[in-house]
Protein backbone atom coordinates (compact mmCIF):
# COMPACT_ATOMS: atom_id res chain seq x y z
CA UNK A 1 0.00 0.00 0.00
CA UNK A 2 1.11 3.07 -0.78
CA UNK A 3 0.31 7.26 -1.20
CA UNK A 4 0.23 8.22 -4.83
CA UNK A 5 -0.50 12.16 -3.97
CA UNK A 6 -0.35 13.90 -1.07
CA UNK A 7 -3.27 16.83 -0.99
CA UNK A 8 -3.97 20.11 0.51
CA UNK A 9 -5.63 23.27 -0.01
CA UNK A 10 -6.87 25.87 2.08
CA UNK A 11 -10.49 27.62 2.11
CA UNK A 12 -12.22 29.37 -0.56
CA UNK A 13 -15.35 31.18 -1.35
CA UNK A 14 -17.54 31.05 -4.33
CA UNK A 15 -21.00 31.13 -5.62
CA UNK A 16 -23.13 28.28 -5.58
CA UNK A 17 -26.86 28.48 -6.31
CA UNK A 18 -27.45 31.89 -5.73
CA UNK A 19 -25.33 32.21 -2.40
CA UNK A 20 -21.66 32.55 -1.33
CA UNK A 21 -20.31 29.37 0.08
CA UNK A 22 -17.05 28.68 1.94
CA UNK A 23 -15.47 25.56 1.43
CA UNK A 24 -11.92 23.84 2.15
CA UNK A 25 -12.87 20.49 -0.70
CA UNK A 26 -10.21 22.16 -3.41
CA UNK A 27 -7.16 20.08 -2.65
CA UNK A 28 -4.59 19.70 -5.29
CA UNK A 29 -1.05 17.98 -4.99
CA UNK A 30 1.43 19.24 -2.86
CA UNK A 31 5.04 19.70 -3.89
CA UNK A 32 7.89 17.75 -0.96
CA UNK A 33 7.55 16.10 2.07
CA UNK A 34 4.17 18.06 4.10
CA UNK A 35 3.55 18.07 8.27
CA UNK A 36 1.00 15.99 9.01
CA UNK A 37 -0.61 17.45 12.57
CA UNK A 38 -2.98 16.61 15.01
CA UNK A 39 -6.26 18.58 13.25
CA UNK A 40 -4.43 18.43 9.52
CA UNK A 41 -1.96 18.77 6.74
CA UNK A 42 0.36 21.93 6.83
CA UNK A 43 -1.32 23.91 4.14
CA UNK A 44 -4.59 22.39 4.60
CA UNK A 45 -7.54 24.10 6.16
CA UNK A 46 -11.48 23.31 6.95
CA UNK A 47 -14.20 25.87 6.28
CA UNK A 48 -16.96 23.85 8.45
CA UNK A 49 -15.30 22.84 11.44
CA UNK A 50 -18.62 21.66 12.55
CA UNK A 51 -18.52 19.25 10.53
CA UNK A 52 -15.24 18.61 9.12
CA UNK A 53 -11.70 18.14 10.70
CA UNK A 54 -11.33 17.35 14.17
CA UNK A 55 -9.78 14.95 16.13
CA UNK A 56 -12.14 11.98 14.21
CA UNK A 57 -11.53 13.38 10.70
CA UNK A 58 -7.92 15.09 10.82
CA UNK A 59 -6.99 13.54 7.66
CA UNK A 60 -9.09 11.99 4.67
CA UNK A 61 -7.75 9.20 2.10
CA UNK A 62 -9.40 8.14 -0.90
CA UNK A 63 -8.17 5.53 -3.19
CA UNK A 64 -7.37 5.80 -6.60
CA UNK A 65 -8.59 2.54 -7.52
CA UNK A 66 -12.11 4.23 -7.55
CA UNK A 67 -10.95 7.11 -9.68
CA UNK A 68 -11.15 4.36 -12.76
CA UNK A 69 -15.58 3.62 -11.42
CA UNK A 70 -15.74 7.55 -11.16
CA UNK A 71 -14.55 8.67 -14.70
CA UNK A 72 -17.14 6.13 -16.20
CA UNK A 73 -19.54 7.35 -13.74
CA UNK A 74 -19.23 11.26 -14.54
CA UNK A 75 -17.35 11.34 -18.15
CA UNK A 76 -17.94 14.94 -18.32
CA UNK A 77 -15.99 15.51 -14.82
CA UNK A 78 -12.05 16.04 -14.96
CA UNK A 79 -11.15 14.09 -12.12
CA UNK A 80 -7.24 14.45 -11.04
CA UNK A 81 -5.63 13.48 -8.02
CA UNK A 82 -7.37 15.45 -5.01
CA UNK A 83 -11.15 16.16 -6.64
CA UNK A 84 -12.73 14.62 -3.88
CA UNK A 85 -11.31 16.58 -1.17
CA UNK A 86 -8.88 13.94 -0.13
CA UNK A 87 -5.57 14.40 1.43
CA UNK A 88 -4.04 11.29 0.45
CA UNK A 89 -4.59 9.65 -2.77
CA UNK A 90 -3.64 6.15 -2.21
CA UNK A 91 -3.26 2.59 -4.00
CA UNK A 92 -3.61 -0.61 -2.06
CA UNK A 93 -5.95 1.04 0.75
CA UNK A 94 -9.34 0.03 0.40
CA UNK A 95 -12.53 0.25 2.97
CA UNK A 96 -13.37 -3.33 3.07
CA UNK A 97 -10.06 -4.12 3.87
CA UNK A 98 -9.73 -1.31 6.59
CA UNK A 99 -11.42 -1.59 10.10
CA UNK A 100 -12.16 1.26 12.41
CA UNK A 101 -9.38 1.11 14.72
CA UNK A 102 -6.72 -0.14 12.74
CA UNK A 103 -3.45 1.80 12.70
CA UNK A 104 -0.73 2.37 10.30
CA UNK A 105 2.31 4.16 9.51
CA UNK A 106 2.54 6.43 7.17
CA UNK A 107 5.19 8.43 6.21
CA UNK A 108 6.90 9.51 9.60
CA UNK A 109 3.35 9.66 11.08
CA UNK A 110 0.65 7.54 12.87
CA UNK A 111 -2.69 7.25 12.34
CA UNK A 112 -5.93 5.30 12.92
CA UNK A 113 -8.91 5.04 10.82
CA UNK A 114 -12.15 5.95 12.32
CA UNK A 115 -14.96 6.30 9.80
CA UNK A 116 -16.32 6.75 6.23
CA UNK A 117 -16.82 10.11 4.66
CA UNK A 118 -20.19 11.01 4.72
CA UNK A 119 -20.42 13.87 1.94
CA UNK A 120 -22.56 16.74 2.25
CA UNK A 121 -23.64 19.53 -0.63
CA UNK A 122 -20.28 20.49 -0.72
CA UNK A 123 -19.25 17.42 -2.95
CA UNK A 124 -21.55 18.47 -5.76
CA UNK A 125 -19.90 21.76 -5.40
CA UNK A 126 -16.90 20.61 -6.23
CA UNK A 127 -18.15 18.13 -8.76
CA UNK A 128 -20.39 20.76 -10.53
CA UNK A 129 -23.78 18.35 -10.07
CA UNK A 130 -26.09 17.94 -7.24
CA UNK A 131 -26.61 13.85 -7.76
CA UNK A 132 -23.35 13.19 -6.67
CA UNK A 133 -23.97 13.21 -3.18
CA UNK A 134 -26.39 9.90 -3.04
CA UNK A 135 -24.54 8.64 -5.83
CA UNK A 136 -21.54 8.45 -3.78
CA UNK A 137 -23.12 7.09 -0.79
CA UNK A 138 -24.71 4.57 -2.66
CA UNK A 139 -21.62 3.30 -4.38
CA UNK A 140 -20.16 2.63 -1.33
CA UNK A 141 -16.79 4.17 -2.53
CA UNK A 142 -16.40 6.29 0.44
CA UNK A 143 -12.65 6.88 1.59
CA UNK A 144 -11.46 6.63 5.00
CA UNK A 145 -10.55 9.23 7.30
CA UNK A 146 -8.16 8.90 9.83
CA UNK A 147 -7.03 10.40 13.65
CA UNK A 148 -3.64 11.12 13.87
CA UNK A 149 -1.85 9.71 16.74
CA UNK A 150 1.67 10.76 16.11
CA UNK A 151 2.74 13.58 13.63
CA UNK A 152 5.07 13.49 11.14
CA UNK A 153 6.44 14.29 7.91
CA UNK A 154 4.29 12.59 4.77
CA UNK A 155 5.72 12.39 1.21
CA UNK A 156 3.68 11.36 -2.51
CA UNK A 157 4.74 7.56 -2.70
CA UNK A 158 5.10 6.96 0.96
CA UNK A 159 4.32 3.21 2.18
CA UNK A 160 1.39 2.54 4.04
CA UNK A 161 2.10 0.07 6.86
CA UNK A 162 -0.82 -1.44 8.80
CA UNK A 163 1.13 -1.61 12.61
CA UNK A 164 -1.86 -2.81 14.21
CA UNK A 165 -5.49 -4.48 13.58
CA UNK A 166 -8.58 -3.98 15.13
CA UNK A 167 -9.62 -7.12 16.53
CA UNK A 168 -13.43 -6.32 16.33
CA UNK A 169 -12.67 -6.08 12.19
CA UNK A 170 -15.89 -3.37 11.64
CA UNK A 171 -14.29 -2.60 8.17
CA UNK A 172 -15.13 1.02 7.12
CA UNK A 173 -17.14 -0.19 4.14
CA UNK A 174 -19.08 -1.65 7.15
CA UNK A 175 -19.86 1.70 8.92
CA UNK A 176 -21.32 3.04 5.48
CA UNK A 177 -23.47 0.34 4.71
CA UNK A 178 -25.04 0.94 8.50
CA UNK A 179 -25.22 4.37 7.68
CA UNK A 180 -26.73 4.31 4.13
CA UNK A 181 -29.31 1.19 5.51
CA UNK A 182 -29.46 0.85 9.16
CA UNK A 183 -32.57 -0.89 9.28
CA UNK A 184 -30.92 -3.84 7.21
CA UNK A 185 -28.06 -4.06 9.17
CA UNK A 186 -29.44 -3.95 13.05
CA UNK A 187 -26.54 -6.08 13.47
CA UNK A 188 -23.94 -4.28 12.30
CA UNK A 189 -25.31 -0.79 13.73
CA UNK A 190 -25.20 -2.80 17.36
CA UNK A 191 -21.73 -4.30 16.95
CA UNK A 192 -20.83 -0.34 15.65
CA UNK A 193 -21.88 1.40 18.84
CA UNK A 194 -20.21 -0.98 21.10
CA UNK A 195 -16.91 -0.15 19.74
CA UNK A 196 -14.77 2.51 21.42
CA UNK A 197 -13.21 4.22 18.44
CA UNK A 198 -16.38 5.29 17.35
CA UNK A 199 -16.61 8.95 16.41
CA UNK A 200 -18.83 10.68 18.24
CA UNK A 201 -21.03 12.01 14.84
CA UNK A 202 -21.35 8.41 13.59
CA UNK A 203 -22.90 7.28 17.25
CA UNK A 204 -24.95 9.77 17.53
CA UNK A 205 -26.60 8.76 14.14
CA UNK A 206 -26.94 5.22 14.87
CA UNK A 207 -28.45 5.95 18.42
CA UNK A 208 -31.31 7.70 16.19
CA UNK A 209 -31.44 4.92 14.26
CA UNK A 210 -32.10 2.72 17.08
CA UNK A 211 -35.57 2.59 17.23
CA UNK A 212 -35.99 1.41 13.90
CA UNK A 213 -33.01 -1.30 13.68
CA UNK A 214 -34.60 -2.73 17.10
CA UNK A 215 -37.85 -3.74 15.10
CA UNK A 216 -35.84 -5.84 12.61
Amino acid sequence: MRVISVNAGLPRTLRWKDREVTTGIFKSPAEGPVMLRRLNLDGDRQADLENHGGWAKAVYAYPSEHYEFWRAELADVELTWGKFGENFTTEGLLEEQTHMGDQFRIGKAIVMATQPRIPCYKLGLRMGRDDIVKRFLESHRSGIYFTVLQEGLVNAEDSVERIKEDEDRISIRDLNRAYVHSRHHAALVRRALRHSALPSGLRAHFLTQLPTVEHT
